[in-house]
C-alpha cells in the first residue's frame, strides 16, 4: 500500500468510526455557519501528521482552508501556532477529534524517534522501528518514524523474514532454517536471524547469514558479537532499548538498533484547537 492509499484508509476509518450516523452535536450549529480554528502545541515535540490532519477535513468540506505555519519534520515550540483553518463549522467541528487524534501520535512517533536519532549521533548505527505498531496505524507510524530520522524494517510478514526461536526450534536448527528460508525467498527479500548467544551467532555465520538479530545481548557480548563478525553480516541490537542505554549501544560497534518502544509506548503531543465562529 502506498502512503496517499494509507492516508485515505486511515481517515475514512477514523470518521467512520467518530461519525457513524452522524454528528448529533453539530447539528447545534446553523448549517451555512462559517468559522476559523487554530492549532496550539502546549509543548516542544517534532511535528508529523499533517497530511492525515487535512484528509480528515477535506473529507468533510472539501473546500477547507488550512494554512500552516510548519511541515512534517519541523521542531515545534511550546504554544506555537501551527495552522489556521477556515471552513463551514460544522464540517470542522466534526473533523476536530479524528484530526488531531492523527496529529497527536505521528508527532509523538516522530518526536521520540528523533530524541533517539539525536542520542546516536555520530555512531554508524541506524535506529530501526519494528512491527510493534498501533492496530491500523502500520504505514502512517513507519512514516513517522522516518520523519524522525529513523530507518523502517519489515512492513510487515509479507516483505522480509525474520527467523526467530520458534522457526529454528521447528525447522531442526539454524543451518537448516536459513536454508529453507533461502529457497524460499525472492530476490530482494530480506532474511534476519535471531541468535541468543555467541554460540548461536557463530552458527548463524557459518550457515551464511547476513543479516543477524542480537536478541538481549548486553554490552560485552555486543562488542565480542561485532569481533566476531567483523564485515560478514549486518549486526542489529534489540531488546531492554532505551534513551539512558541506546548511546552505549550503537558505542559497540552494533549497524542497527530496533526499538519496539517507538511505535508502542508513545505519549500523544499535546495539542489544541480553539475555534471562532466567523462573523
Amino acid at each position: 500500500m502506498n502512503l496517499a492509499s494509507a492516508i485515505q484508509e486511515n481517515v475514512n476509518a477514523a470518521l467512520k468510526e467518530d461519525l457513524g450516523r452522524g454528528d448529533l452535536t453539530a447539528r447545534l450549529i446553523p448549517i451555512k455557519t462559517r468559522a476559523s480554528a487554530t492549532v496550539i502545541t502546549r509543548e516542544t515535540a517534532v511535528l508529523c501528521g499533517t497530511a492525515w490532519f487535512e484528509a480528515c477535513f477535506r473529507k468533510l468540506d472539501p473546500k477547507v482552508k488550512i494554512g500552516w505555519t510548519a511541515k512534517d519534520g519541523d521542531n515545534i515550540q511550546a504554544g506555537q501556532a501551527l495552522c489556521k483553518i477556515s471552513g463551514k463549522a460544522r464540517a470542522m467541528l466534526s473533523a476536530e477529534r479524528p484530526a488531531l487524534n492523527f496529529l497527536q501520535i505521528l508527532s509523538a512517533t516522530a518526536t521520540l524517534t528523533r530524541r533517539y536519532t539525536e542520542a546516536v549521533k555520530g555512531a554508524r548505527a541506524a535506529i530501526m522501528d519494528t512491527r510493534k505498531t498501533l492496530p491500523g496505524l502500520r504505514i502512517a507510524q513507519k512514516y513517522a518514524v522516518k520523519i524522525g530520522g529513523g530507518k523502517n524494517q519489515r512492513i510487515g510478514l509479507f516483505d522480509g523474514i525474520l527467523i526467530k526461536d520458534n522457526h529454528i526450534l521447528a525447522a531442526g536448527s539454524i543451518s537448516q532454517a536459513l536454508q529453507q528460508a533461502k529457497k524460499l525467498a525472492k530476490p530482494g527479500v530480506p532474511i534476519q536471524i535471531e541468535v541468543e548467544n555467541l554460540q548461536e551467532l557463530e552458527e548463524a555465520l557459518s550457515a551464511g547469514a547476513k543479516l543477524i538479530l542480537l536478541d538481549n545481548f548486553n554490552l560485552e557480548q555486543m562488542r565480542e558479537a561485532v569481533r566476531i563478525t567483523g564485515k560478514r553480516a549486518v549486526l542489529e541490537a534489540s531488546g531492554g532499548v532505551n534513551l539512558d542505554n541506546v548511546r552505549a549501544i550503537a558505542e559497540t560497534g552494533v549497524d542497527r538498533i530496533s526499538i519496539g518502544s517507538l511505535t508502542k509506548d508513545i505519549k500523544a503531543v499535546d495539542l489544541s484547537m480553539r475555534f471562532q465562529a466567523d462573523k
